[in-house]
């Protein structure tokens, strides 16, 4: 799933638009919880060094939340790195350039957003 992609079942699904709070980076786009703003989801695209990557370029990722026993799991898989930028043990970055599948980035991004929303 590409990061065009992503966005619209982002909207679709959750009913929210992507905010762009960075000037120095107005294309890394944060979603929110509507009611509470807590973040869900972050989609970037970084040098694909910051990854550890051996390869030039760029990638776009999307960091989400995920608990520390499944980040622990997902990181032995291709297409899953280190939060970037964020709380690795909370955050887990996930490649949106076809690593991953769709169906397991709708999942995560469901786990994320169940676990970010406000607890009643």
């Amino acid at each position: 799933m590409d990061k065009y992609k992503l966005e619209e079942y982002i909207a679709d699904t959750y009913g929210v638009e992507a905010d762009y709070p960075w000037q120095s980076t107005p294309e890394y786009a944060v979603y929110r919880h509507s009611d509470s703003r807590k973040w869900f989801a972050v989609v970037m695209d970084i040098p694909k060094r910051y990854l550890g990557l051996a390869e030039d370029g760029r990638i776009d990722i999307m960091n989400i939340k995920c608990p520390y026993a499944t980040i622990s799991t997902l990181l032995g898989e291709e297409g899953f790195y280190p939060a970037y930028h964020m709380n690795k043990y909370c955050w887990i970055s996930v490649a949106l350039d076809g690593r991953v599948g769709a169906e397991t980035v709708k999942e995560l991004l469901e786990l994320s957003h169940s676990l970010t929303s406000n607890k009643k």
